[in-house]
């Protein structure tokens, strides 16, 4: 099997086109970075009759995710820089309905894209009993399910340890994306991610912008101007309409292309 391996500020997933038999499976043990190749996930490509194209992401755990904004993003690379289509602007099909892409161009090769992320659904407040103390988040939608812990210091912030237990919390029965932010401006937010399925990884781009929604809609950022999410693997450009639009601009990379028969 030829696989690509891609990331976006870090968030590297193996990237296949085709329809894989036992993607649960392969993601499992092609991610292990020990035995396999090495990833937070795989990515799989293919042919759409609602879209451009459709993309599959799957968990270095081996569970199936709904949308991944650094990964839609290397989607759009790896199909515009390999030929399978010479269109600028692409509709992606994913879990979480129709994503549109605006590609950067360069010297014939993506450099970065722009993705309409569609619509935040930021609820209020949630207040959750952990290890006998209360943890406030935010709940956030983004079409897929995140919690976002506003922080005074984000690299002081117990990211592995209270990140798994909100994760596997008993408000969220289907696990989520936890986020701790550190508010650095009204249009600069500083963010450590902890990912369902994958745990720390360098970036979260579906992350990034319900954190942003979440800053806008509690007033602590501004909207309808560009704000600036930095992870640990880089900056994302985030941008928030008033009714919580979001678009999110951001980097694609190639790292290697590789064979393998582990599958």
């Amino acid at each position: 099997m030829h696989f690509t391996k891609m990331h976006g500020l870090g968030n590297d997933y193996l990237y296949v086109y085709g329809q894989p038999e036992n993607p649960e499976a392969l993601s499992i043990r092609l991610s292990e970075r020990h035995f396999g190749a090495g990833s937070d996930g795989m990515i799989w490509i293919a042919p759409s009759d609602k879209a451009d194209f459709q993309m599959r992401i799957f968990n270095a755990d081996g569970s199936e995710a709904k949308m991944c904004g650094n990964g839609i993003r290397c989607v759009g690379k790896y199909v515009y820089d390999k030929g399978y289509t010479d269109k600028r602007r692409l509709t992606i099909e994913t879990l979480a309905g129709l994503r549109t892409l605006d590609l950067h161009v360069s010297g014939g090769r993506v450099r970065s894209a722009s993705v309409d992320m569609g619509r935040a659904a930021v609820a209020d407040d949630c207040i959750l009993d952990v290890d006998g103390g209360q943890i406030t988040c935010t709940p956030v939608s983004v079409g897929n399910p995140h919690a976002v812990l506003f922080v005074p210091d984000v690299e002081a912030a117990p990211l592995t340890t209270l990140g798994p237990k909100l994760e596997h919390h008993a408000q969220f029965p289907g696990g989520i994306n936890v986020e701790f932010v550190q508010i650095l401006s009204d249009t600069a937010l500083r963010m450590r991610v902890w990912e369902r399925g994958s745990g720390v990884t360098m970036a979260c781009g579906t992350g990034a912008c319900a954190s942003a929604a979440a800053a806008v809609q509690r007033g602590l950022c501004r909207p309808e101007v560009p704000i600036r999410v930095r992870l640990d693997g880089g900056t994302l450009e985030i941008q928030v309409s008033r009714d919580l639009q979001v678009t999110m601009t951001g980097p694609a990379e190639t790292i290697y292309e590789g064979e393998t028969d582990l599958c």
